[in-house]
């Protein structure tokens, strides 16, 4: 779950240079998609890197997060409403990606609740290996770190989405303040 915006410097820190935020789509002017395709002009997926299956493929990721315990889910089993919810993505843009984009394309769903699709945790999976690669720590630290990681961003955009975003606090906050947070508070 990718909470950065989309200047998408702090993600290409961590991931690359080939790595983009809401990446544009091509227009498909001309070009026969399947029914239920995703067509509009200026469309956009949540993410899009180079090098992650392969060395120089390109692969678009589309976040869905569904909550398991809703009515429109519960008449299913869990498998059932993962399939459901990537093959509902699928249906909207992978011919698109595949044929336009000439690219990959995984959908990324997981439940407000923790649990992961199966194409999500063969992404997490492959970045782990990537990670241990290049850091030299075990797989089992770094899956263990992305999985923290993951966590962490969706309790972050939980709480985000519940209370509402709140900015840096207004000059006289930080004038009181004596601990490891002070710099939370400045303003300059």
């Amino acid at each position: 779950v990718a909470s950065h915006s989309s200047g998408s410097s702090g993600i290409n820190a961590e991931y690359g240079d080939d790595t983009k935020v809401e990446p544009p789509l091509l227009n498909v002017r001309g070009t026969a998609l399947p029914h239920g395709s995703i067509i509009s002009d200026g469309a956009r997926l949540d993410v899009s890197t180079r090098g992650f299956w392969g060395n120089m493929d390109c692969v678009y990721f589309d976040v869905r997060i569904f909550n398991p315990r809703t009515p429109s889910n519960s008449n299913q089993t869990i498998a059932k409403t993962y399939e459901k919810h990537e093959n509902a993505k699928k249906t909207g843009y992978l011919q698109r990606v595949l044929q336009v984009e000439k690219a990959s394309f995984s959908p990324l769903v997981m439940t407000t609740t923790g649990g992961l699709g199966k194409e999500f945790t063969s992404v997490l999976k492959r970045l782990a290996e990537k990670k241990a690669g290049k850091t030299g720590y075990n797989y089992q630290d770094c899956i263990r770190y992305l999985r923290l990681r993951l966590s962490f961003a969706m309790v972050r955009s939980v709480t985000t989405s519940i209370r509402g975003h709140r900015g840096v606090r207004g000059r006289g906050a930080a004038e009181n303040c004596q601990g490891p947070d002070d710099y939370l508070y400045r303003v300059d």
